[in-house]
């Protein structure tokens, strides 16, 4: 008998397998399975709606024979579009950002794409993001074609018709709770759609990031901009709303924190034996914040979008980890410095401001160094021995606006950061960090000063 034999390497996508998680789910009632999705022959979910956009692309009439396809990607989509692009003929052209993990560039690049690195930090409108260079290669390229991953609804639709019915087959039909990380929208709109047509009671929860709009939209109509700040955590959250986002099917979203997000991803991997991305911390970390929406007999599904291997210089290298702040040691963390108020909330300029204003804001509450705002976001930096020299050298700098002068804003590191990992973060380069208690939505400056008093 012949059996699993397929024409080409696109016959393998989708059909993955269901696992019941044991160790990293304890203290959770309900019962948990992951959808593992490392087994499609690109590692990830994305192969499922990268194949479907292409695939409807050709019969719209969008995508031509020897075509090249474009797209701005945090990596796992290119690895889906590049493989079907080898089968069928087409050149990859994507564009990413520089948090992304290098082994996702480089797997791009093993498979012929030529990949653009973009800035992160910057809103989606700049020319200079991965959204707008994506948007103006499609139309300076020749028979090109943008496969928009985001608003294009192939996206959702590969979801309604493929992981949906997989996991209420897999289920057999009891399922109660769909926990996804979101991004572009389309795995967990697609899936839950599917999913509630069965079962209208089957609740939907959304894990967000803090440094991303979705939660405070869903529960409030609100696009807060205020909610956007750059975060590390790979592949969920966002700065814009893409189509693929339904709000009226997604019941909730949680929050994770990048240190929680990258402490779970290594659980799994340590707990489970099932090697996986960033987003499935995410996915974890968010499951046991919401451990009260679930009651015993009920029946959880988790989707793991990723493999391990495209952050194994990441959450997996020790090193990393120590130099983010994340890996656990004992001693005293950042909380505690603010519970003992040696720090104080954020005071900042904005970047408008004069430079003379800048020095005058520093002397009111006595800072070697304060944030740049922009509309209430820090964008930027200003070091008090840096102001004065550049004062020496140009008394006409004074009247000029902050942002002229400014450098490179502290870095946000995370409350439960152990001070002995702060230690490090703080150099003559960079004198002070941002300590973020994301829950309470505050904001902490430390210097080295607080950091040694501490030690």
């Amino acid at each position: 008998m012949t059996f699993n034999r397929h024409e080409s390497i696109l016959g393998t996508i989708g059909k993955t397998p269901l696992v019941r998680l044991n160790e990293i789910t304890r203290g959770i009632p309900a019962t948990v399975w992951a959808k593992v999705e490392t087994f499609n022959p690109g590692h990830s979910i994305k192969d499922r709606m990268a194949l479907r956009m292409i695939e409807d692309a050709e019969k719209s009439g969008a995508l031509k024979p020897g075509g090249t396809i474009i797209e701005g990607t945090s990596g796992n989509t290119g690895m889906g579009l590049a493989m079907a692009a080898i089968v069928k003929g087409y050149k990859c052209i994507f564009t990413t950002t520089d948090k992304q993990s290098k082994e996702k560039v480089d797997a791009l690049r093993a498979f012929g794409a030529e990949v653009i690195v973009c800035p992160t930090d910057v809103d989606p409108e700049d020319p200079r993001s991965y959204y707008s260079v994506s948007s103006r290669l499609e139309r300076e390229t020749p028979n090109s074609w943008k496969a928009n991953q985001y608003d294009n609804l192939s996206n959702s639709a590969a979801h309604y018709e493929t992981t949906g019915p997989e996991l209420w087959e897999q289920t057999g039909g009891k399922i109660d709770h769909l926990v996804v990380g979101v991004g572009t929208g389309g795995t967990i709109s697609g899936t839950a759609k599917y999913l509630k047509e069965k079962n209208p009671r089957m609740k939907a929860w959304g894990i967000d990031t803090y440094g991303s709009v979705f939660k405070k939209l869903k529960e409030t109509g609100i696009f807060d901009k205020n909610e956007i700040y750059p975060y590390v955590t790979e592949g969920i959250g966002e700065d814009f709303v893409p189509q693929n986002v339904d709000l009226s099917i997604i019941d909730g979203f949680e929050k994770v924190t990048d240190r929680d997000a990258a402490i779970w991803t290594r659980e799994i991997v340590r707990k489970e034996g099932i090697w996986v991305g960033n987003s499935a911390g995410s996915a974890i970390a968010g499951l046991h914040q919401l451990k009260a929406q679930f009651k015993e007999g009920e029946t959880v599904v988790v989707i793991f979008h990723d493999h391990g291997t495209r952050y194994v210089g990441k959450m997996f290298n020790p090193e990393w980890m120590r130099a983010m702040g994340y890996e656990p040691v004992d001693g005293p963390t950042a909380r505690e410095l603010v519970k003992n108020k040696e720090v104080t909330s954020v005071v900042g300029v904005e970047e408008t401001d004069t430079v003379e204003h800048a020095v005058a804001r520093m002397r009111e509450n006595d800072f070697s160094q304060i944030s740049v705002l922009r509309q209430g976001r820090i964008v930027g930096s200003l070091r008090e021995a840096d102001v004065y020299s550049r004062m020496i050298s140009d008394e006409k700098i004074r009247e000029q606006p902050v942002r002229s002068i400014m450098q490179r804003p502290f870095r946000y590191v995370d409350i439960e950061t152990p001070v002995k990992l702060l230690a490090g973060m703080i150099t003559p380069e960079s004198p002070a960090v941002l300590v973020r208690d994301f829950p309470a939505n505050a904001t902490y400056i430390l210097t080295g000063y607080d950091v040694l008093a501490a030690l």
